[in-house]
């Protein structure tokens, strides 16, 4: 990816987050970053403090990190961001990695509108 290639590891993430933006909409991508997630809790939407990093084409959600590995907990993190927006494809984006292929994690929640439990998948791209 140009972003990685061009900044390399050891950046801040938020970096990394305003680079990106700015190619994806370089390719007429529509983008929105930091976009408030609410929680729908009672019957009352409420601002627990979530953020989404990039929301694409608002079908992708894009979670950015520059961390030294992806942990389980940044997968559920994204996992969480997919199931309260209702959508069901998520990519998490390490950029602290030599090789940027080895920082992308694909995630998809198959999401019901039902009472049923949603099931989920991780796919290392």
């Amino acid at each position: 990816m140009k972003v990685h290639s061009a900044l390399g590891a050891g950046m801040l993430e938020s970096t990394y987050e305003v680079c990106l933006m700015h190619e994806l909409k370089k390719r007429k991508f529509d983008v929105r970053s930091q976009v408030p997630l609410p929680v729908v809790y009672d019957g009352v939407r409420l601002d627990a403090g979530y953020r989404i990093d990039l929301i694409v084409e608002n079908l992708v959600i894009v979670e950015l990190k520059a961390v030294e590995r992806i942990l389980p907990i940044h997968e559920a993190q994204l996992l969480s961001y997919l199931k309260l927006s209702e959508r069901s494809l998520g990519l998490l984006l390490n950029f602290n990695v030599v090789h940027f292929r080895n920082g992308i994690k694909r995630i998809v929640n198959n999401f019901r509108n039902s009472a049923s439990s949603p099931s989920s998948a991780v796919h290392n791209s």
